[in-house]
């Protein structure tokens, strides 16, 4: 009977997850995950976690709650540099430590610290450890650790071309299927488009998120995220007019989607989802409004979450922007 690792879905489940299951498939150990989020999930989070940990900690918590008990291991790497630039939020180094110690009766925690600023090969390395927990060799963990790669790459281009994450692993676990799901068609009269602005593990989460996306198709509107964007364009924004780049690599990412959008004006408005309690989070708010005062034809607003996030009010607050941004797109067109 193969060995069950748990993969809790959330934070980077949404960024690395197909990497991590194609990396245990190869070397023969079965993934579990916890599924999609539920109130049950995050009300026990919110029970377990450290009472200042933002919204998405303690999702993450609920995600372990809810799985620990199906499986043998628990992978929560200790990711730090993956870029040799930008470091991860302290909270994410610190999330084995959290949850060794705060949640009760948890299986072993597979910790490897990965950390791209130190030694030669070190996610190699890192992932040759992670092997060794299930006696890998060396050879068989470099192999699993670049077929991952690939399909990594693959998941990647996905993302590029428009998929959400849930589209595109659906995608990769069906490679067969001759075309990808059909796309709502966006609202022909106005055909706005708006940029989503954020962390993945919020925007992506669909309960958290109030299914902000879902709700935005349904008014008519594309989406367009960070992850739908090639890294190149991101990468020629450099510092965004900063004297240095964000030290945090989800919010570096964000604020550089921001200076590309608001710059080239391929959007009809900037949506910027936000935890509450997130330091990093709060910073790159500041400097997205402030580069959005630089480009007042393009309309920009904040949507701020957490636990208690209602289903009415977010609807209610996307329906009055859509709304406004619809009716200044057709009267800028009239005066044309």
């Amino acid at each position: 009977m193969a060995v069950k690792v748990g993969i809790p879905s959330s934070l980077l489940f949404y960024v690395f997850f197909p990497f991590w299951q194609s990396f245990f498939k190869e070397i023969g150990v079965q993934v579990v995950t916890s599924g999609k989020t539920t109130k049950s999930i995050l009300d026990k989070g919110v029970r377990e976690a450290l009472a200042d940990a933002c919204v998405p900690v303690k999702l993450f918590f609920g995600h372990v709650i809810d799985i620990k008990d199906n499986v043998d291991y628990l992978f929560i790497p200790r990711v730090v540099c993956l870029n040799q630039k930008t470091i991860f939020c302290p909270k994410f180094l610190g999330l084995p430590d959290m949850i060794r110690f705060s949640v009760d009766n948890v299986p072993p925690v597979i910790d490897v610290r990965m950390d791209t600023r130190v030694g030669r090969f070190p996610l190699v390395k890192a992932y040759q450890e992670v092997g060794a927990y299930f006696g890998a060799s060396k050879i068989s963990a470099l192999r699993a650790y670049l077929k991952a790669r690939q399909v990594l790459n693959h998941y990647r281009a996905l993302l590029i071309k428009g998929f959400t994450p849930a589209e595109a692993m659906a995608r990769l676990n069906n490679p067969d299927e001759s075309k990808p799901a059909p796309r709502p068609r966006e609202n022909l009269k106005s055909n706005l488009k708006f940029a989503v602005l954020g962390y993945p593990y919020n925007i992506y989460d669909s309960f958290i998120s109030v299914n902000i996306l879902e709700k935005l198709k349904k008014l008519g509107v594309g989406v367009l995220t960070a992850e739908n964007i090639h890294p190149f364009l991101l990468a020629l924004q450099k510092n965004c007019g900063l004297p240095k780049r964000l030290f945090w690599t989800f919010s570096d990412i964000a604020l550089k989607a921001a200076h590309f959008l608001f710059k080239h004006g391929r959007v009809d408005g900037v949506l910027h989802l936000t935890a509450f309690g997130c330091g990093p989070d709060s910073l790159l708010n500041k400097f997205i409004e402030l580069e959005a005062k630089k480009h007042r034809n393009i309309p920009f607003m904040t949507l701020m979450i957490d636990e208690h996030t209602g289903e009415a009010g977010m609807a209610t607050r996307l329906e009055a922007f859509v709304d406004m941004v619809r009716r200044r797109k057709e009267m800028i067109a009239c005066q044309r």
